[in-house]
């Protein structure tokens, strides 16, 4: 209770609402989520309650296995934070440390934790080795299941679930419930109570707006509106690593604090460049995809796209790390020539249609948005075909 006052936490959200009193009573749960819920808080705090009820020592206690080394990061800092004024012992063992973090990660799953965040190439590394005692486990968490197969891990996590103790407690969370997230459910859990309070849809606190340019108009395009939009932290994320580097140094060259998020960043550099955004020593973060998922920073109050995402659920998440916590945020989205018809299967998938202000005339002429409606393909919300010429197809 200390850990909770500490973290100015006063009003359980409706995700916690739901989801702490069947883990407290032992259920599995399957937990579909909006981003921005505060779902973490919903399954580190019960379990850290019945850790602290139900006292052993000598193996890893609860794992929570996560999809990329950031997620990881953050959970175990949230972990931390909750857990202060506790004899709760965990770590976070994720790729891209030394030959020392290594030791230590060895130590742990040898001697035992209480909790584990992994990610599932890591905790493989270790697997191999023959020395991982999980024979006291008791909870097992997957965060963001539906992420961890979008990134090809399943056979990873099959894998890692059958090292485990079969008698467990189960939690699965997932922002999206695909058929195949339905199949590890039904592999791993038993008996589940399923939560539902996600919507494919941003909240509706999110300010959006598109601006819609021609291609070579989005880089000065991205000074300007950083100019005159008053925000705290804004986070702007580009789809390829090159235009990242390219936007970071016009920023940086027009006097912005801006800092760049990258696969091409060692890990060292990629936790000082998240440790120095969240403590506002620089306030904008330019980043690809890998920072869409996960990332739970309050003071992100604007969110710009370089470009449109790939699908819809990817917007979705994109912009929805802003607006924490029940504060506003403003999303603002830039749509080239060549991307409308994306941006408006994205719009029919949050039912509704985004504002697009006109940009100054010193720009230039700007192109009108005339998309062409396209229709989903019945085998994947992802998939869409266009109208053939000659075709009788009518546009929906």
């Amino acid at each position: 209770m200390e850990g909770i006052e500490a973290s100015n936490y006063e009003v359980a959200t409706p995700v916690q609402e739901q989801v702490i009193p069947p883990i407290l009573s032992g259920k599995d749960i399957i937990a579909s989520a909006q981003t921005g819920t505060g779902k973490t808080a919903a399954f580190l705090l019960p379990v850290i309650n019945r850790l602290l009820t139900h006292h052993s020592s000598g193996s890893v206690r609860a794992l929570i296995i996560v999809p990329t080394r950031e997620l990881a990061i953050q959970i175990a800092q949230h972990l931390e934070g909750l857990a202060y004024f506790t004899d709760i012992s965990s770590l976070a063992i994720y790729g891209g440390n030394d030959g020392q973090n290594f030791v230590g990660e060895r130590k742990a799953l040898q001697m035992g934790a209480d909790i584990i965040i992994c990610t599932p190439g890591r905790f493989i590394a270790h697997l191999n080795m023959g020395y991982v005692s999980m024979k006291g486990l008791q909870f097992l968490v997957l965060d963001e299941a539906d992420r961890m197969l979008d990134m090809g891990f399943m056979d990873d996590i099959n894998r890692i679930i059958a090292a485990l103790p079969q008698h467990r407690q189960n939690l699965l969370f997932s922002a999206t419930m695909p058929p195949r997230i339905r199949t590890l459910a039904k592999n791993i859990l038993k008996d589940p109570v399923e939560i539902n309070i996600a919507i494919s849809r941003p909240p509706d606190k999110i300010v959006q707006k598109a601006f819609v340019v021609y291609e070579p108009q989005k880089l000065p395009l991205i000074k300007y509106l950083l100019e005159k939009t008053d925000y705290k932290s804004a986070l702007i994320f580009c789809s390829r690593k090159q235009n990242v580097k390219s936007l970071t140094r016009l920023l940086k060259q027009s006097g912005f604090a801006a800092g760049e998020m990258h696969s091409d960043l060692p890990q060292s550099q990629r936790e000082a460049m998240l440790l120095n955004f969240a403590a506002g020593r620089i306030n904008v973060l330019v980043a690809t995809d890998i920072l869409s998922r996960g990332i739970d920073i309050d003071t992100i109050d604007l969110v710009i796209n370089y470009d449109v995402p790939r699908d819809g659920e990817d917007y979705v998440h994109r912009i929805g790390r802003t607006a924490r916590a029940e504060a506003d945020g403003i999303a603002m989205t830039l749509v080239g020539e060549k991307e409308q018809n994306s941006f408006a299967a994205i719009e029919a998938l949050i039912g509704k249609e985004v504002e697009k202000p006109a940009i100054p005339q010193s720009f230039g002429e700007t192109p009108e948005y005339t998309p062409r409606r396209k229709r989903r393909n019945d085998s994947s919300k992802k998939n869409f075909y266009k109208r053939r010429p000659g075709s009788n197809h009518k546009d929906n």
